[in-house]
């Protein structure tokens, strides 16, 4: 009789065959649709934007495939593959140019940025932007910095093929903020956006998240605009996480957060959360997903849906426009 440690050391490593497996099938997966030209390397970047009428939405496979999406990787420097956060910067993007404020004279305030492309792309279209993200020496910082992704100056944001330092120095500049408590000075009424990109859900809970978009309205002129991006739990019904290091929304949060900020006078612009039928939109991405952690080499499975504690997740992004205040 096999002694029950061997028994759990062979399906452990069985489980883990079993994911490289799955890695395996959505790499060459992925792999089929960049051949065929719908979207990878060889796909035209389009030189201008088109509208598409964006509004709160999740992400989808025809979103990646899709002429939005492609014009923006242009800035990006990428090319359309099948990833989620790619699709949050093109999100973001799209709807500020489709809003019309991304354009010179406008301001701009980013929360949690650490070394997104974002700050650039707005200053080269002429948007000032201040960019925040937590102080270096807060202890909930450590993670971000050991991975790479923690931002504590400018440097780290400029795109050499955006713009000259100059231009960009002059348009962007950096400060420490808290997005859990939102200094009085940003909540000025005076910026034309505000964003974030997949940060709301690490504030510790729904609530705190929530909290955190209201009170990024207040940084907002009237007509001003706020994108956001957060996970996504697809599951509706079941249970989610509610607190801790990450949180996953549902639908019903959304739509509560909807709910309150109306009634202090803003308009969250509907959401579009439909589970379409697309290959990449039934695919589940599972851990590990950072490169070389797998068994036998790297590889790149699309990552539009991911397992977060075995709940399937994607990306969702919101969109407000701000109001002149509580009626």
């Amino acid at each position: 009789m096999t002694p029950p440690h061997e028994w759990l050391q062979r399906q452990t490593r069985e489980i883990e065959l079993l994911r490289w497996t799955v890695k395996v099938l959505g790499a060459d997966l992925a792999q089929r649709h960049y051949a065929a030209g719908l979207a990878g390397p060889h796909v035209p970047l389009p030189e201008e934007p088109a509208p598409f009428g964006l509004t709160s939405r999740a992400c989808r496979q025809t979103d990646i495939e899709g002429y939005w999406i492609r014009h923006w990787c242009r800035a990006l420097g990428t090319t359309p593959f099948y990833h989620r956060k790619l699709w949050e910067d093109g999100f973001i993007l799209q709807v500020l140019w489709e809003q019309g404020v991304l354009q010179p004279g406008r301001r701009a305030l980013g929360f949690a940025v650490g070394q997104e492309p974002l700050p650039a792309i707005l200053a080269s279209r002429g948007v000032a932007v201040l960019a925040t993200d937590l102080a270096a020496d807060d202890a909930r910082a450590e993670d971000w910095i050991r991975t790479g992704q923690h931002g504590r100056n400018t440097d780290p944001l400029f795109r050499a093929h955006l713009s000259d330092r100059a231009e960009f120095d002059r348009l962007v500049e950096f400060r420490t903020a808290d997005m859990a408590a939102l200094p009085a000075a940003l909540q000025d009424g005076s910026r034309d956006i505000v964003w974030s990109a997949c940060a709301m859900e690490h504030l510790g809970s729904h609530e705190r998240g929530m909290a955190f978009v209201e009170a990024a309205m207040r940084c907002l002129k009237p007509g001003g605009i706020a994108v956001h991006t957060t996970e996504l739990n697809l599951d509706e019904a079941g249970e989610t996480l509610s607190q801790g290091t990450t949180v996953l929304y549902q639908r019903k949060h959304l739509d509560a957060l909807a709910a309150r900020l109306a009634a202090q006078g803003h308009r969250m612009l509907p959401l579009d959360h439909a589970h379409p039928p697309g290959i990449m939109d039934q695919f589940v991405d599972v851990p590990p997903f950072e490169e070389g952690r797998v068994p036998l080499g790297p590889l790149t499975p699309p990552h539009l849906r991911l397992s977060i504690a075995g709940h399937p997740a994607t990306s969702v992004g919101i969109v407000v426009i701000a109001g002149q205040g509580a009626p």
